[in-house]
């Protein structure tokens, strides 16, 4: 796995694996369910992903936002591309709602709704929250 990927807590923080992408918990959660979806590849540019990952984004953004609708109810969903530290391309998936969402004694209430998502808010998850967090949406890839 590229270090992008083990950064984010790669294998603790897995939650579904498809052929060209992995789909973690984000170890700090701006908003509950916050994921990474993370391309397999070494590539630092989204244009050179292999066409088939790009042909697989669009059933693996189905299964995250039908798996984050059961489990937290959002209102919006936003993806966001940042790479300016982690330089292997992933998105960060935020589920968006307004008020707070609560899991495993974890509650995250969306202090940017209904603007910008705001990351500096994040709650930071202990190992033993990521744990309950990441089985908890494992459920919902099954």
């Amino acid at each position: 796995m590229n270090a992008t990927i083990e950064k984010f807590g790669y294998p603790s923080t897995l939650i579904a694996e498809f052929a060209h992408w992995l789909v973690l918990l984000r170890p700090a959660q701006p908003t509950l369910g916050s994921l990474v979806l993370a391309a397999k590849s070494d590539a630092e540019a989204f244009g050179d992903l292999p066409p088939a990952a790009h042909a697989e984004l669009a059933s693996v953004t189905k299964a995250i936002e039908s798996a984050l609708g059961q489990a937290v109810g959002y209102g919006k969903i936003n993806y966001l591309m940042l790479m300016m530290v982690d330089p292997h391309v992933h998105f960060h998936v935020l589920p968006r709602y307004e008020g707070s969402r609560e899991h495993a004694g974890v509650a995250v209430p969306d202090a940017g709704w209904p603007g910008q998502p705001d990351l500096g808010s994040a709650a930071k998850l202990s190992p033993e929250q990521i744990a309950a967090l990441t089985g908890w949406l494992k459920l919902y890839f099954a």
